[in-house]
């Protein structure tokens, strides 16, 4: 399940994303039942789809070359998703980053090698 995509920037090797995500997203469930978090899998989930689908097609994912948790994602949070494709390393990077009134906050961040 996707988030909801608010805007798109699209340009030759890159893309830049704004989704909201909604506190009825699937990902949510159980992931924790007090205190509900979006989990990894879900952001590297949707890196893969933008990524592939906008800038690599035909890609897959090969391994995670290096990743960062550094805050977590709540549910109705506003996200902004900054992914650059690298061709010749066929890696693609990404940065997600919280929106919020008084800024942005880096959520996480990281590179995937595709083949």
């Amino acid at each position: 399940m996707l988030p909801i995509e608010r805007s798109r920037e699209l340009r030759a090797d890159s893309v830049t994303l704004i989704l909201q995500i909604d506190a009825g997203l699937f990902w949510f469930q159980g992931h924790f039942p007090h205190l509900p978090i979006l989990p990894g899998v879900a952001q590297l989930d949707w890196v893969m789809h933008y990524g592939v689908s906008l800038l690599a097609p035909g890609k897959q994912f090969a391994a995670v070359d290096n990743i960062k948790f550094q805050q977590p994602v709540l549910p109705d949070s506003l996200l902004q998703l900054h992914l650059d494709w690298d061709a010749e390393k066929s890696r693609l990077s990404f940065r997600y980053s919280l929106l919020k009134n008084d800024g942005e906050q880096i959520a996480s961040s990281g590179k995937i090698a595709l083949c």
